[in-house]
């Protein structure tokens, strides 16, 4: 298929349209004049950016460049996104506080409980802080690569491979292996979240229904009892047809919580009654909590894209920062004031610590209820990524139906984890310190010091950037190593248990 040319010349045979070339728009840098296929590979995407040609072997087209801001001499990247529907700050604010206001603030008094009541308040914080910087770098990386190679806008995956194919010489190879590694934990992210989800409906559904039938049944034979209901949910294939759900689910998390608040702060002990610090074989788990809890970088590229004025997304003030600023605090609060009620017997979420009479049951029920119809919508995320890195790629010619088994096989795949693994705080800290460890603090730390290598100065004075991002990818990977061990470790303690 041709394209004609804006300026009406015949356009060029794609398999002999040239290669765009990266263009620095920075002083006392020489432009390299690569044009390796790799540094071409950026998306189309929505944002009316016209395709040139598709080379042999590529899924992604080759893009036009646009023209350059004649009076700064800079490529704008916010001037060339045409959105349908952009979205204002307020938007923009209420998607990052929906975004990262989940499961993970029930499970904030477990954290404090293996943190202790002040060290938990005081770290919680620093978390927040070390995630809303990370965002920060990330945004900023995304927006100097989108100048130097005159891109709209990328995602995160876009990021991470655009990096390392602008970066320094020996690391363009791996750009690729950038890419399908923030695919991958997104992946793994998101599927686990929704074990998660699994659990913590089958957990408050137990509770209920055996307190007012007398049965015993297990949280496995509630997962069981969910699998076709979730399946025929998960068929549904168009986003639009999921955002009912997602306002009942809203609603319901909503009515709970403040219900639950209210039984937290009612007849609330002393704080001396509770340690300031619980021990250091604990604080892993800690980790793993606070980090499943606190990271939302996965949905900051969808929502930083579509803003009507993107400049607004970071620097201080910012809806970045402002929205971060709320949830730690919600979640600060949330933790601190469900230890100091509940102490030793917290569990892995606050509503299975309430007690059961009938309003407090009812809560229960509701945010099980919301958490069950948020699983669609998790899942949606991860079902894209595989359908357009898997489906589109080697099964062109039945796609839907390839796409129906896909959706079918993940479910039963997420209930057969869900059920091999029934324990919801272990369970929480091990997805958080292996999935939002890599994504929240280790890849944006590897994304700056790779996007900035060549760039003179671009380090910073003495560097500080380089020690800087060393210092957050060896957190990252500490909380990775320790919260994997420590979680799995009681993953199997809490099987043998069951099996005694």
């Amino acid at each position: 298929m041709h394209v004609i040319n804006k300026d009406g010349t015949t356009p060029l045979s794609p398999t002999r349209a040239p290669r765009p070339k990266i263009t620095h728009d920075y002083p006392g840098r020489k432009a390299s004049g690569r044009s390796d296929l790799a540094l071409s590979k950026f998306k189309c995407k929505e944002n009316g950016v016209q395709p040139l040609a598709v080379t042999n072997g590529s899924t992604t087209p080759l893009v036009e460049q646009p023209d350059v801001d004649e009076e700064a001499g800079i490529y704008d990247p916010f001037k060339h996104r045409h959105l349908e529907h952009p979205t204002t700050d307020l938007d923009t604010l209420i998607h990052l506080l929906k975004g990262s206001l989940g499961t993970g603030i029930l499970s904030m008094p477990l954290a404090f409980k293996n943190a202790g009541l002040f060290f938990g308040l005081f770290a919680t914080f620093g978390i927040g802080f070390i995630c809303t910087y990370c965002v920060h770098i990330l945004v900023k990386c995304a927006h100097e690569l989108c100048r130097r190679t005159r891109v709209p806008s990328l995602d995160f995956a876009d990021v991470a491979e655009t990096a390392f194919s602008c970066g320094p010489g020996p690391v363009q190879k791996f750009s690729r292996l950038a890419r399908a590694l923030i695919n991958t934990f997104l992946v793994i992210d998101l599927l686990g979240c929704c074990c998660v989800y699994l659990v913590f409906v089958s957990s408050n559904l137990q509770q209920v229904v055996n307190h007012y039938t007398g049965t015993e049944m297990s949280v496995q034979t509630y997962m069981l009892s969910m699998l076709p209901l979730l399946v025929l949910l998960n068929l549904i294939r168009n986003l639009k047809y999921l955002s009912p759900f997602s306002m009942a689910a809203n609603m319901l998390i909503g009515t709970g919580m403040a219900i639950t608040l209210y039984y937290v702060l009612t007849d609330l002990p002393a704080v001396t009654e509770r340690p300031y610090f619980s021990t250091w074989q604990q604080l892993p788990l800690f980790f793993g909590n606070a980090i499943f809890a606190l990271e939302g970088i996965g949905v900051v590229m969808p929502l930083e894209n579509n803003m009507k004025t993107p400049t607004h997304f970071i620097g201080c003030p910012s809806v970045l920062n402002t929205g971060m600023a709320i949830v730690v605090s919600l979640y600060v609060c949330v933790g601190f004031f469900g230890y100091l009620k509940y102490g030793d017997i917290t569990q892995g979420s606050i509503t299975l610590n309430l007690p059961h009479d009938p309003l407090a049951q009812s809560v229960k029920v509701m945010i099980a209820l919301a958490i069950f119809l948020t699983y669609s919508l998790q899942f949606y995320v991860p079902m894209e990524i595989l359908r357009k890195g898997i489906i589109d790629v080697h099964f062109r010619k039945h796609p839907v139906a390839t796409e129906y088994v896909m959706r079918v096989l993940l479910v039963c795949a997420t209930v057969g984890i869900a059920i091999a693994i029934p324990m919801l705080g272990p369970f929480i800290s091990l997805v958080g310190a292996v999935c939002l460890s890599t994504l929240g603090l280790m890849f944006p730390a590897v994304i700056e010091v790779v996007t900035f290598w060549d760039t003179p100065g671009g380090l910073g004075a003495y560097n500080w950037k380089l020690y800087k991002n060393a210092a957050i990818f060896s957190f990252g990977l500490l909380g990775f190593v320790t919260g994997t061990y420590v979680s799995v470790e009681d993953i199997i303690a809490e099987l043998n248990k069951t099996h005694t």
